[in-house]
């Protein structure tokens, strides 16, 4: 498997277009997009030495290859081609929030091109505000051009989820998107931030409103018996807080590169079926952690919720 550095407003190398030409029958194409606060143009803060790595810079903060877990080892003998996007994501969250539009159309472009010359339709995964980029390539996107998203705590609101899903590509796309109650503290600051709390965030679901929708929430305890019942143990240690946990609990990355990867082994039928559908409510994480408190204990007080 080969991974591929592409960066937005860059032309892509003309061996990327050699290899997807290249490709088997069967062979995954999958492009990934990181989130905030990550810059090509800043060595600290390039996603290229980082998540989109096959050997993250030692002592990185928050850091996991997404190419190795995805299975794009360079020891790998499958045949795939992973192209790693990268685009200026630091400075003000509306000014990135923009501009994760803008890379949106920007990817639509590339992964029509890639479509075409591999000859099958290009998967995509992003976390945070490349949740938003991958939502707004599905929106401009060509017809089946594009397989699976898997959009990792999405930095996004639920009606461009719903615009993207009435878009030429999403006919013959799915979704799966992925939350965590780990997320309501981010969730809540992008609403009040970008929308002054009149849009709600993609991390509360979209509630089973599209039939190549799902969503999937990893910090809810029946959600991980079903994925373990499927072969998918996960880690099941869960913090308060965390924008992170989608791409670095432990055995997630076993079910996206299944999800992506291998689709026909993973209908999404499948994990409809099997995985439950109700969203625990927005704060479910914070109430459940006071509740864990004691007040009673000296040095512990209830946390302030309200």
């Amino acid at each position: 498997m080969t991974v591929i550095r592409v960066n937005a407003g860059h032309a892509p190398p003309q061996r990327l277009w050699r290899l997807a030409a290249d490709l088997p029958p069967g062979a995954p194409v999958v492009v990934m997009v990181h989130g905030y606060r990550y810059s090509p143009s800043h060595p600290r803060h390039d996603p290229h030495r980082h998540i989109l790595s096959l050997d993250p810079a030692p002592g990185a903060a928050r850091v996991a290859s997404w190419p190795r877990g995805l299975g794009f080892a360079p020891d790998s003998d499958r045949a795939g081609l992973a192209v790693a996007l990268g685009w200026e994501a630091r400075g003000a969250l509306g000014s990135a929030y923009r501009r994760a539009g803008e890379t949106g159309e920007v990817l639509a472009r590339l992964a029509g091109d890639l479509a075409q010359a591999a000859g099958r339709p290009v998967a995509l995964i992003g976390h945070s505000l490349g949740g938003r980029v991958c939502l707004s390539a599905l929106a401009g996107a060509e017809a089946g051009s594009l397989s699976r998203l898997v959009l990792l705590n999405a930095a996004a609101f639920r009606d461009e989820a719903t615009e993207a899903l009435s878009r030429p590509a999403a006919t013959g796309a799915e979704i799966l998107n992925i939350t965590s109650r780990e997320n309501d503290l981010f969730d809540f600051g992008l609403e009040q931030v970008l929308a002054l709390g009149r849009r709600r965030a993609l991390g509360l679901g979209l509630g089973g409103a599209a039939r190549n929708w799902l969503d999937i929430q990893i910090d809810d305890a029946a959600v991980l018996d079903a994925l373990e019942a499927l072969g998918f143990p996960t880690e099941r240690r869960a913090a308060r807080l965390s924008h992170w946990s989608s791409y670095l609990r432990g055995g997630l990355f076993d079910l996206y590169r299944r999800a992506l990867c291998q689709p026909r082994e993973l209908p999404l039928a499948l994990l409809r079926a099997h995985l439950p559908q109700d969203h625990q409510p927005r704060w479910t994480r914070l109430w459940w952690a006071r509740d864990r408190l004691r007040p009673s204990e000296p040095g512990v007080a209830a946390l302030p919720l309200r």
